[in-house]
Parts: C-alpha cells; structure tokens; sequence
C-alpha cells in the first residue's frame, strides 16, 4: 500500500499519519500472540519493568518468525521508502509492552535525538512506524505526539538514566510547555491493526498504564540506507548495523504464520 496525496501532506504538516485498519484482526491476533513468546524468553534483548513485567523486546525480529516476517511487511516498508525516497534498513525493532497496571511512563523525547547522539546517525532521514497488536485506548498508556514539532529540529535534551527502566535523551518541562502551547498533544487512539507512521523529530511520550488493559505496539525504526550511523557503542541489538536494504515481501507474508498457529 503506497500514501495518497492527501496523507503525504498530513504527515508533513502534523508529522505523524495515523492508519486504522492497516492489519486485520486476525493479523494482530496473531502477532499479539507471537508477542507473549517473546516476553515470556530469558533473553538480553528482552528489558523489563521494575516490576519484573516486559517493557520491550528488542530485536524481535532476529529470534521470531512472526516478527521477521512484519519487519519485511510491504504495508510498513513501501510507505515509509515512499516518504524517504531512498531504500531503507532496519536501525531498531522493538516490541513495546505496556503491563496492565505495571507499564511505566516513557518521558518526552525525539527519537532522532538518541539516534544522533548516541549512533551519529547524520540527519533525521529515518522514522517509525508503529503497529497496534492490541487496542489503543485513553486509558492504557497511549502515544502521545505534539503536531507539527518535528519542524522545531533536534533540540537540547538531556540524558535520563534513572525515571524509568531503559535510558532516554528527554526534553525539559519548558520546552514541552512551550511546543504543546504552539500544536497541542494528539493521542491516536485505535483498535488492533492499526498503524502510525511518525518522523523522527516529532517530540512524543506516553504515560503508565495503570488500567486492567495491556497495550502492545510494535516499532519498526527504519533508516535511509544512506543515512546509515558511523558510532557503534550501543549493543548490535538496539542499534543494528546491517545496512542493506530491506526487500518488502508479498503482502500476504502473514499468511503461513497464521496457518501454522491455527
């Protein structure tokens, strides 16, 4: 599926682009499933709250089928070459939890920011396409954007070790103050299947999940090949260094996965 002319100026203007319905119900299903394979291994990759509940999987898509599989969906790769112009790679894979009462709060940050500072990754010609795998509510920890903040740049931020479980370059309270005063907050609310491509300077957080609802997205970070980073002090499997191309797969990649869980 490729953007019409219509969403290309949405996410230009506001900097993300919500797309309900993106993935089937059953797709979802299916990936949700695949998901709580994933959280319940003993892996590095695998970051957990203070509570012991996941926070998120990184790299998913090394050690799981299903999410190899999604990491090379058409649906998420082609919009997002679409938008760069460039063929893309993979620079992060994360499977995001948010624990029914356990999530914890991601503070307010711009993911260019880390990917600058912490990879020297040149300019922000990347960005992440989020996939809902459970329904999105007020209520469990949604996203939450700023519109049109990606046009302020790559602001001053400093690095955060110690509020949550997994480290972030977050912004200060004036500077959120002010570009909330300026475009408001946004939080895409959906059902299982939907999507949310968003640039990689749109300033966005969420808050803890304290509902009886779990939330599972999936991030699939994706890189202008040429854009690719120069520092490699972070562990491979949070700032992957495998540079070449993704080649999209067919559109129903999903299917097999499907057929073998049935």
């Amino acid at each position: 599926m490729m953007l019409d002319g219509n969403q290309l100026e949405q996410f230009h203007e506001d900097g993300f682009l919500f797309l309900p319905d993106w993935f089937s119900s059953t797709e979802s299903a299916t990936l949700l499933g695949e998901a709580a394979k994933v959280y319940a291994m003993d892996r590095t990759e695998v970051v957990r709250e203070k509570s012991g509940a996941a926070r998120t999987a990184f790299a998913a898509h090394t050690y799981n089928e299903g999410f190899r599989l999604l990491g090379a969906h058409p649906r998420l790769i082609k919009p997002v070459m679409q938008l760069l112009g460039e063929e893309v790679y993979m620079h992060q894979y994360k499977v995001n939890a948010k624990a029914a009462f356990d999530g914890e709060v991601w503070q307010w940050h711009q993911d260019f920011g880390t990917w600058h500072r912490d990879d020297e990754m040149p300019e922000p010609r990347a960005m992440n396409i989020a996939i809902y795998l459970d329904e999105v509510t007020a209520a469990n920890g949604p996203l939450l954007f700023i519109p049109k903040s990606h046009t302020a740049g790559t602001l001053p931020a400093g690095h955060d070790l110690e509020t949550t479980s997994y480290p972030l370059w977050t912004l200060n309270r004036e500077t959120v103050t002010r570009l909330a005063e300026q475009g408001g907050i946004a939080a895409p609310v959906g059902k299982a299947g939907s999507v949310v491509m968003f640039h990689s300077n749109l300033v966005h957080a969420s808050p803890p999940n304290i509902s009886p609802f779990g939330r599972t997205i999936v991030y699939l970070s994706l890189c202008a090949v040429s854009n690719h980073i120069r520092r490699y002090q972070r562990a491979e499997f949070i700032a992957h260094r495998d540079f070449k191309p993704i080649v999209p797969l067919a559109d129903d990649c999903l299917n097999k996965l499907e057929t073998e869980v049935a």
